[in-house]
């Protein structure tokens, strides 16, 4: 090899050298474009979530609108048939649910004031009572004349009363949000039962053939799930009320319609501690009248629980609500941790739904559907 050839030969082996340190110093490109998108999606998931907490009031008064459209859309249907326009129908169900809401309201309300008043009336009588057990049991020295002359002499009735008009504004200021919220969801809620029909073709148009049929299966069984739901409950709570409303009435209990009433609604509408919350008002209501009539009334509370949770309950649900126990009981919790009391409430129809969907599609895939 002459020195030409070998200067030549040295110079290309230090050229290729040269390339490849530079190849291999160099990024690959999906590393850069892995980089972009890992940012990216960073700066998606920021600005969404910001954008969700920001939302959170107006998300939650629409899942309230979509819970009720469903709720309401099959007695519209049913009005449809009889030739009722849908947005008629609509307002009809929301003049029943007002009207029904209205007289539970003053009913409820009417027995609280008047047990509220002899509370504060029969304040002195309670007070000497208690003076007469403590010295039987306790001590003959004990003496509660100073607290009865402080509650009644010393401005103690009075004091509560202002106390409890003070309470009456703040509950008129959250009152008067709470009636600003619930005209937003009824206002949502019309347009989502009015326009339901449409409004499923709208989106459906947007989605592929067989996507439209999954949409309008799930969509379907919502309403089925939903409403089924609200009536099981509502004739759940018409027998509970129904059923304390008579023993009410035989033990004397004093307002024995509206706390039927006020047990029926509020055990069935209310998951997990619906039952507790509901048999409290008639349980302080008897032991303010006549202390032995509350033992009776906590037995018929927790007997009628029973006959409910193994006789009643899975007849009226079982092709309503069929849901498991502990899925139910899960997703009660997961709802109200999510969302809060609203969480709570539209957990059961919310977990049924999917429910039902899974095991639709599984038995459609299952028979090669």
């Amino acid at each position: 090899m002459t020195p030409d050839e070998a200067s030549l030969t040295a110079q290309g082996d230090g050229g290729v050298a040269e390339a490849g340190e530079r190849s291999s110093s160099s990024v690959p490109r999906w590393v850069v474009k892995a980089i972009a998108l890992f940012w990216l999606g960073w700066v998606v998931v920021y600005i969404g979530t910001g954008a969700v907490r920001a939302l959170r009031s107006l998300l939650v008064v629409l899942l309230i609108s979509i819970f009720i459209s469903f709720a309401v859309e099959p007695a519209v249907n049913r009005m449809e048939t009889w030739k009722i326009r849908r947005g008629v129908g609509v307002w009809i169900v929301y003049l029943v649910s007002l009207l029904a809401m209205a007289g539970f309201s003053a009913a409820i309300g009417t027995a609280l004031a008047d047990q509220i008043d002899s509370l504060i009336d029969e304040a002195p009588t309670y007070l000497d009572d208690l003076e007469g057990w403590l010295q039987d049991n306790i001590d003959d020295d004990i003496d509660l004349q100073r607290i009865q002359d402080e509650f009644v002499e010393g401005g103690g009735i009075s004091d509560l009363a202002e106390r409890f008009a003070d309470d009456l504004v703040n509950f008129g200021t959250a009152l008067l949000n709470i009636v600003f919220q619930a005209f937003t969801v009824l206002l949502f809620t019309f347009y989502l039962v009015a326009e339901g029909p449409k409004l499923r073709l709208t989106i459906g148009s947007l989605l592929a053939p067989e996507r439209q049929e999954m949409l309008m299966n799930i969509w379907d069984l919502a309403i089925e799930k939903t409403g089924g739901y609200v009536f099981s409950r509502t004739i759940l709570a018409v027998i509970s009320a129904l059923a304390h409303g008579i023993v009410f009435e035989i033990l004397d209990v004093p307002f024995p319609i509206p706390l039927a009433l006020w047990v029926g609604v509020i055990s069935q509408f209310i998951p997990v501690i619906g039952t507790y919350f509901a048999g409290a008002l008639p349980l302080l209501v008897s032991v303010l009248d006549e202390p032995r009539k509350a033992l009776w009334v906590l037995v018929m509370i927790v007997l009628y629980q029973q006959v409910e949770n193994y006789l009643l309950s899975p007849r009226i649900t079982a092709h309503t609500m069929e849901i498991h126990v502990a899925v139910a009981f899960g997703s009660v919790l997961a709802g109200a941790a999510l969302l809060g009391v609203v969480g709570a409430l539209l957990a059961l129809p919310f977990a049924a739904t999917v429910q039902a969907f899974i095991s639709g599609y599984l038995h459609h895939r299952d028979h090669g559907g």
